[in-house]
């Protein structure tokens, strides 16, 4: 398999951390000093040859960062967006790219930089099922998380008929994908035990998926294989998901059982660190009847004190300290709009 890792994301919901050169796959949010896009890449080496068969699909601003933080990497095997334009995009290029290396019956996996995953051998296990099934079949595999808690933060996966075994694992037609749904029909969803998340994770030979794109989206295929990244520009933005999964009738998912968290915001790492601890503390705290808080810095020398406060968020990182409800992060972007349009915060984005 010829993994690749997507790390053109901002991470905008960890700001003030996370900022336009220093994105969330750059960060190290556990404290352990390993980046998430690191972490990624050791997770994922196994699964190919060597250093030479990782690939990576990021921005041109993000380039030179990546290239840092994995230094191992050949240069050939980072490949630059000139602007953002959504995973729709992002995955034809690279696919495009990845077959002229390799040929179209080479299998790609692709996984994003900035999830979390625990137990790394049984994550790997599972990607050794999707390659099998991607290679014995035309299929689209992509990994269903099974749900510990009706989340509505996330898209979910039903799985259809069952079409066998794969390396112990069951497969399962997609029925449907359904964008992220309120609170009572995800409770409905995780009673009736079809549903899993969807993880973002995408194993398939080559040839099916360039077969499906020229299907469905024909115009994104024939600007890249013309022009390639030099067609950006023109380049409609638009998310893999509503571009191809959604209509292709190729589709299969794995439901797997392990540890994960897509990390969107501060609150996972409430989900990833905090147990039974009263606090998620990542900064020297004193605090005084002080619950269901997260407390980061950047500097191991900021102190924060805290007395009678509950359910926050506290990120405190150079000259900036965010405060915010924790039901509020999601709204850290529009905050960062409002900075952008005032010339005097530009540096702070």
């Amino acid at each position: 398999m010829i993994p690749v890792i997507l790390a053109g994301g901002k991470g905008e919901r960890f700001w003030p951390l996370s900022r336009k050169h220093r994105p969330k796959q750059f960060l190290s949010l556990d404290g352990s000093g390993v980046s998430l896009l690191q972490a990624t890449a050791e997770r994922l080496l196994p699964l190919t040859d060597s250093w030479d068969g990782l690939w990576v699909v990021t921005s041109a601003l993000l380039e030179a960062g990546v290239q840092t933080q994995l230094p191992q990497l050949p240069h050939g095997n980072i490949l630059a967006e000139p602007e953002g334009r959504d995973t729709a995009p992002a995955l034809a290029w690279t696919t495009l790219e990845v077959a002229k290396r390799y040929g179209e019956n080479v299998v790609v996996g692709f996984f994003p930089a900035d999830h979390w995953i625990a137990e790394p051998e049984k994550f790997r296990q599972t990607l050794k099922a999707a390659e099998e099934l991607a290679k014995t079949q035309d299929a689209i595999v992509t990994l269903g998380v099974k749900p510990t808690y009706p989340s509505t933060g996330y898209g979910y996966i039903e799985q259809g008929e069952n079409i066998g075994n794969f390396a112990g694992f069951p497969a399962y037609k997609v029925a449907r994908f359904t964008e992220k749904p309120n609170r009572e029909t995800a409770e409905e969803f995780l009673e009736t035990g079809r549903f899993s998340w969807n993880g973002g994770i995408f194993v398939f030979r080559v040839g099916v998926v360039l077969k499906e794109l020229k299907t469905y989206v024909p115009e994104l295929v024939s600007a890249l294989e013309a022009k390639g990244k030099e067609a950006y520009p023109e380049l409609k933005k638009i998310s893999i998901d509503y571009a191809l999964m959604e209509k292709t009738q190729k589709a299969c998912v794995l439901p797997v059982e392990f540890g994960w968290d897509d990390l969107g915001d501060w609150n996972g790492l409430e989900r990833l660190l905090g147990g039974d601890k009263p606090n998620v503390e990542l900064v020297k705290h004193v605090g005084l009847d002080t619950k269901g808080t997260i407390l980061f810095s950047s500097s191991d020398e900021d102190v924060v004190v805290t007395l009678g406060i509950e359910d926050l968020v506290i990120v405190r990182d150079g000259n900036v300290t965010l405060i915010a409800k924790k039901d509020r992060t999601q709204d850290i972007k529009q905050v960062l709009k409002t900075l952008g349009d005032q010339s005097e915060y530009q540096n702070l984005l």
